[in-house]
């Protein structure tokens, strides 16, 4: 069966209203891509293997900046910081997370303000918070170090003065604050569990540790997946919250590889070198993501 000649033209008139609908709603994104993230990723490759200082030309060195790192003993430091950082905020904020979405995903009475209560920190302004817990921290006013000497710490941690427990204390902060996002992720991936699972499994005898390990976790394997991924990303960037809550210190104690390039590019005008260490600290995430993605992949095969 043949098609008319002017069937086809309105189909095709069609087709490329269609085509320039689609494109006029993906342009703008697109060119704000391109301006605000693209652009300056490229640049960004370029600068990494220059020596500039935003003023005058960018004299090409070719690996410099990377040989620079290798003997720089404070990128040394900022990158075991932010390995250490990484190693056990990711655990503790999944642990947390999903032990509040648990204990919320049940009938309670005022469950929608726990919640609330649970998110509102993740959208409070960060200087707010750290401030407020800058004064929590107070080595000799603070109420946390109140408690432990109430109970019979004779002399608690430093806690943000301490060289051995700033990072705890950031690690603390950074948890309580994300925790509340995670636990919406882990709602949402509850909700996706069959009540029949668990249904099935109090017919077999199944007690609650038993249901929680066969039905729970497997159920929320996407969703842990997603959060641990999250987590990574956001763990080897962190920035804010050490900036604003010990300013990477005491001395280096709690200088990441975010707030070294900061100090790099912005403060000392050393874009090439800060360049070169955003790469380094891009390839970091890359790789870990990839290799979570790859366990992930075999574990679902």
């Amino acid at each position: 069966m043949t098609t008319l000649p002017g069937v086809r033209r309105r189909r095709s008139r069609l087709v490329w209203r269609n085509t320039v609908v689609g494109w006029t709603f993906i342009l703008p994104n697109f060119a704000g891509f391109a301006a605000l993230t693209l652009v300056p990723v490229v640049v960004l490759f370029y600068v990494a293997f220059t020596n500039w200082n935003v003023f005058g030309v960018a004299d090409w060195t070719g690996l410099a900046n990377f040989r620079r790192m290798i003997h720089d003993a404070s990128f040394r430091t900022a990158l075991q910081n932010t390995v250490y950082y990484t190693v056990l905020h990711i655990p503790l904020t999944l642990a947390a997370s999903l032990g509040l979405a648990l204990l919320l995903n049940r009938k309670l009475r005022g469950l929608g303000f726990f919640r609330t209560a649970a998110f509102f920190p993740y959208i409070t302004s960060i200087v707010a918070l750290t401030y407020v817990w800058n004064l929590l921290f107070s080595p000799e006013y603070g109420p946390i170090n109140g408690f432990l000497r109430a109970i019979g710490i004779a002399h608690p941690p430093g806690w943000t003065t301490s060289a051995d427990w700033s990072m705890p204390a950031v690690i603390i902060v950074g948890t309580w604050r994300e925790m509340g996002y995670y636990m919406l992720l882990y709602l949402a991936g509850l909700q996706t569990i069959p009540a029949e699972l668990y249904e099935a499994a109090r017919v077999d005898g199944a007690n609650a540790w038993q249901r929680f390990r066969s039905v729970t976790l497997p159920g929320l394997r996407p969703t842990t997946f997603l959060v641990a991924v999250l987590l990574t990303i956001g763990s080897f960037k962190v920035f804010d919250v050490i900036l604003l809550l010990t300013n990477g210190g005491p001395g280096q104690s709690t200088l990441v590889l975010s707030q070294f390039i900061y100090q790099k590019g912005f403060v000392e005008n050393q874009f090439g070198y800060a360049s070169a260490v955003s790469i380094v600290l891009f390839a970091i995430c890359f790789l870990v993501t990839a290799i979570q993605f790859l366990v992930n992949k075999r574990r679902n095969a």
